[in-house]
């Protein structure tokens, strides 16, 4: 949805709609693809996905598809249907895409610093383009929203602690200098949305 300078409403078609939750959860995947060939994590649900997906040996797709739903209930109170279903779908597409697109992309060499910068940067433009066409990657934000409402405690900061728990255990299973890699790739995926989705330039008022 774009405004206008007169401030006429134009919304997305469902071409276009499509077409975002296409682009934006094939550059999430393939960010994920990278952190994962890397044995690296990222922040919030994807992260805590990943992570468990090292642990149990399991795959990446069902595991964040399976954990994301919880927070249905709380994005349909929160944020309503229309979000709530346009999260569902980009959540089944970002899971089905990182679950075939390792069987057609693969890396032969890949530093680790430069991956992880690399897909932070990946994973914060496709999510933007969600943002853009009402949707997310579900998870954590919807909850700090919730908390946000609730409670009284910003959002910010629920998110800012999830992400200190999950690094924090992540030393647990990673390297240190993988989780620090780690941490380098989510700031740069928060800085790019922080830059490039912001209601006072882009986004109309």
């Amino acid at each position: 949805m774009t405004v206008t300078s007169d401030d006429t409403v134009l919304r997305h078609s469902l071409l276009e709609d499509a077409l975002a939750f296409v682009i934006g959860t094939s550059l999430c995947a393939l960010g994920l693809m990278m952190l994962t060939h890397l044995g690296l994590i990222t922040g919030q649900t994807a992260g805590l996905g990943v992570l468990l997906s090292y642990v149990t040996g399991w795959s990446f797709g069902p595991i964040f598809f399976v954990i994301n739903l919880p927070f249905y209930l709380l994005a349909f109170l929160r944020m309503g249907a229309g979000f709530t279903l346009r999260s569902f779908i980009a959540v089944g597409l970002l899971s089905a895409a990182t679950s075939f697109l390792p069987g057609y992309v693969s890396f032969a060499a890949l530093d680790p610093l430069v991956g992880a910068l690399l897909a932070g940067m990946l994973c914060g433009i496709g999510l933007i383009v969600l943002f853009r066409h009402s949707a997310s990657l579900g998870g954590v934000g919807v909850l700090a929203l919730y908390v946000q409402d609730r409670f009284g405690m910003q959002a910010g900061w629920v998110q800012l602690g999830f992400d200190a728990v999950l690094f924090a255990s992540a030393l647990l299973v990673l390297d240190p200098m993988m989780v620090l890699y780690s941490l380098a790739g989510a700031a740069v995926t928060n800085v790019a949305i922080a830059l490039n989705h912001r209601k006072d330039r882009y986004i109309g008022r």
